[in-house]
């Protein structure tokens, strides 16, 4: 079940096989950087499991994110709840294959969940938290609309949190 399309992906729900997809990207040292570290093949399961959930929990979630002309998951992209300095959020987070990086398919991705939530869903506000040393992150969220709101102590160290508003009509 496709979800959002935009000109070259498309994004839909998880599914467990989507394990072989994400278990390289989740696994690389090098797109994990920003995270305490790369995941192991259980921590993988249980992100894909955990979004599953959301998905009935929340009505949404990180997606998966594929390539329309091959049908190639290259990462994830979506919304989820987060809690920052004790007010809870919504997210847009991304991550894509190194492989396919600097193509614009995370700034793609990241602005058809960026319209959902606005449009769809109805929220005035989404966030982005993004570890200060992530400048190709920090570009994604500036190109979708989103400026630097604060700092916080999220997960244990320091982030900024990006923030965009949807627009007055």
């Amino acid at each position: 079940m496709i979800l959002l399309q935009t000109a070259r992906l498309f994004l839909r729900p998880y599914t467990h096989e989507d394990i072989h997809a994400l278990y390289p990207i989740f696994s690389d040292a090098v797109t994990m950087q920003y995270y305490p570290a790369a995941f192991s093949l259980q921590q993988t399961q249980t992100w894909i499991q955990r979004n599953i959930e959301r998905y009935n929990k929340d009505g949404f979630g990180l997606w998966a994110v594929c390539l329309q002309e091959t049908k190639q998951c290259i990462g994830d992209c979506g919304l989820i709840k987060q809690q920052i300095q004790g007010k809870t959020e919504i997210e847009v987070g991304y991550h894509i294959s190194k492989a396919f990086w600097s193509n614009g398919y995370a700034t793609e991705a990241a602005l058809a969940c960026r319209d959902f939530g606005f449009e769809q869903m109805g929220v005035s506000k989404l966030v982005s938290i993004i570890d200060p040393r992530n400048t190709a992150s920090i570009r994604v969220a500036e190109k979708i609309g989103f400026t630097k709101e604060q700092e916080a102590i999220i997960f244990n160290k320091n982030h900024c949190i990006y923030a965009g508003f949807k627009a007055n009509e």
